[in-house]
């Protein structure tokens, strides 16, 4: 049996796969670096851990799903096969598991571990390579502009032109043009004196008549209806602070895609924004309770996908 097939298999679920009577690989989980000029996405890395032996259930339970055989029956199977294992790396030989890595046996029986490195087991960086950078050519252009002019000084002096008859038509427009200024001021400034005169005589003969005219009369006041105002207390809103995520994705033009999915399935989905990766989040349900959420989680995992998980902000 090739038990190295469903290690791979889990360790994209899991962060520790236990082959029983053998050891433990883990996967841990690591950011997004810079190496040189190569900027690699976030990954698990791989490490073994003979101490880990005991059966836990996992792996075991998992094969017997997939080949819908007895558990007892296939525990037999994999002890069976970590015990190969062990006896060939005793033997000093190598072992080679594909996706997984190299193991060889080091000082006081000690297994040591050297992981493949190829395969990427964090679900939440599918898809994503690592992508090598390169110098601006600007700065490549600059240099030789640089270069350039050190060796080649020039300056450059703008022609300058007399003309002896230029200055006085200047001299001359300026002087008509502080007359014609000149008298068109004078001009507006009486016929706004003769405007400010009659407005006032028309004023005056408008407030003597008004006087003449006017009657005086009593009558009882206005009564105005009574007016009624309703205040309404603004409701505070609710924190859905608790969210089964159902993907994480570079492009926010496929979130909005698996958003519209889970909705035509019924789905309360909803965008939850970019997390500190800069992937576009998902999430199938928010909730404001812890409890309603790890029963809906659970919901989740038994019915559509085994990848969900939960998501709480403070």
């Amino acid at each position: 049996m090739r038990l190295e097939h469903y290690i791979a298999e889990l360790l994209y679920r899991y962060n520790c796969v236990v082959v029983p009577g053998f050891g433990a690989f883990l996967a841990n989980t690591n950011s997004a670096r810079i190496v040189g000029n190569t900027i690699h996405p976030p990954s698990k890395s791989l490490s073994f851990n003979q101490q880990l032996h005991k059966n836990d259930g996992l792996l075991v339970s998992y094969i017997a799903s997939s080949k819908q055989l007895s558990h007892d029956a296939l525990l037999e199977e994999v002890v069976s096969v970590a015990k190969n294992w062990k006896e060939k790396l005793v033997a000093g030989g190598e072992l080679r598991l594909e996706k997984i890595g190299k193991l060889w046996m080091g000082q006081e029986e000690r297994i040591l571990f050297a992981p493949e490195g190829q395969e990427n087991y964090l679900a939440a960086a599918f898809g994503l390579s690592s992508v090598n950078g390169q110098k601006v050519t600007r700065e490549i252009l600059k240099e030789e502009v640089e270069a350039l002019e050190e060796a080649i000084p020039f300056s450059i002096t703008p022609e300058k032109r007399h003309n002896p008859i230029r200055p006085l038509y200047k001299y001359a427009a300026v002087a008509l043009l502080l007359l014609a200024t000149g008298t068109t001021s004078l001009l507006v400034h009486k016929q706004n004196q003769s405007n400010k005169l009659l407005v006032a005589e028309q004023a005056r003969e408008a407030v003597d008549r008004h006087i003449q005219e006017a009657t005086f009369f009593q009558t009882a006041p206005l009564e105005l209806p009574p007016l009624d105002v309703k205040v309404t207390k603004k409701e505070t809103a609710i924190a859905y602070n608790h969210h089964i995520i159902a993907g994480a994705f570079r492009e926010k033009a496929n979130a909005d895609r698996k958003i519209g999915q889970l909705q035509a399935m019924g789905y309360k989905a909803r965008y939850l924004g970019t997390n500190k990766f800069g992937l576009h989040q998902v999430a199938y349900q928010s909730f404001v309770e812890s409890s309603d959420a790890l029963r809906y989680l659970r919901q989740i995992k038994r019915t559509v996908s085994k990848d969900a998980w939960m998501l709480s902000e403070k």
